[in-house]
C-alpha cells in the first residue's frame, strides 16, 4: 500500500515515515504543501496523513483542491489538538478522518488500517478474509482453509496485502510495482514475477491470475475443473 506523507516536522516526519515502512507500507514524504498536492495529484495513493499546518499552502487549501479536481483518495488529516474548528474546517474540506497532535502511533496506524479498507470495502481488524485465505497482518502470514500459516517476506506481504484490497480488479505489473516497491527497492519486472510465482505456491495458484498483456488478478475463490 503506497501512502503520501505530508509534514513539515523534520523529526515527526522520520518518526512515522520509519514506523509506516515497517509496517509494511511504501511511503512518499512531502515537507510543503505545494510539493504534497503535485504528488497527490501525479500518484495514485492508498492513503494520505496530511498536516493541516503546512508551509507554502497550507494542508485545508491542498486538500480541498484535490477534492475539487475529483481526487477521492482517502485523507487523515493531522491537527493541533485542542483546534476544534481546524478538525472541522478539515472535515468540511472533505477529509475522511483526523487526528489531533500530539497522537499515539499505535491509534495512527489502527485509523489508517482503518481508512484504508473502508475505501475498499473492507471490515476492520487485524486479519484480511477473501475465501478461505486469511492474511494475519500482525504476524505477516497467510492462514489458508485448513488452519496451515506459511510466513510471508516483506515484499510478499505487500503484494498480498494490495491483492486483497482490490479483489477482481486487474493489477498492471506497473500498478503492483508502485504499490509494493518502497524506494531502496528496484522494481524489476523479473523480480515481481518470481515474487507472484512464490506467492502463489502459499496461497494457491488458481488464487493469482496472469491476464497476458495487462497484468493480474487476485480472486478469493479457487476454481474447480
Amino acid at each position: 500500500m503506497k501512502i503520501l506523507l505530508a509534514e513539515d516536522d523534520p523529526y515527526l516526519s522520520s518518526r512515522l515515515r520509519d514506523e509506516l515502512a515497517r509496517q509494511g507500507y511504501v511511503v512518499d514524504v512531502a515537507s510543503d504543501g505545494e510539493e504534497a498536492e503535485t504528488l497527490g495529484n501525479t500518484w495514485d495513493y492508498d492513503a494520505v496523513i496530511l498536516d493541516l499546518g503546512l508551509p507554502r499552502r497550507s494542508g485545508l487549501e491542498v486538500l480541498r483542491n484535490w477534492r475539487a479536481r475529483g481526487n477521492r483518495m482517502p485523507v487523515l488529516v493531522l491537527t493541533v489538538r485542542n483546534s476544534w474548528q481546524e478538525r472541522v474546517d478539515g472535515l468540511r474540506a472533505g477529509a475522511d478522518d483526523y487526528l489531533g497532535k500530539p497522537f499515539h502511533m499505535e491509534e495512527l496506524l489502527e485509523r489508517l488500517r482503518a481508512l484504508i479498507r473502508r475505501a475498499h470495502g473492507l471490515q476492520s481488524g487485524n486479519k484480511l478474509r477473501a475465501g478461505g485465505l486469511q492474511l494475519d497482518e500482525s504476524r505477516r502470514e497467510i492462514v489458508l482453509a485448513d488452519g496451515t500459516r506459511h510466513p510471508l517476506s516483506a515484499v510478499e506481504f505487500r503484494l498480498l496485502r494490495y491483492f486483497m484490497h482490490n479483489i477482481g480488479q486487474v493489477l498492471s505489473k506497473r500498478q503492483l510495482a508502485e504499490h509494493i516497491y518502497d524506494e531502496e527497492e528496484e522494481p524489476d519486472s523479473n523480480a515481481l514475477e518470481a515474487h507472484i510465482y512464490r506467492l502463489r505456491r502459499k496461497v494457491g495458484k488458481d488464487h493469482i491470475k496472469t491476464l497476458r498483456g495487462q497484468g493480474y488478478m487476485f480472486v478469493p475463490e479457487e476454481k474447480g475443473p
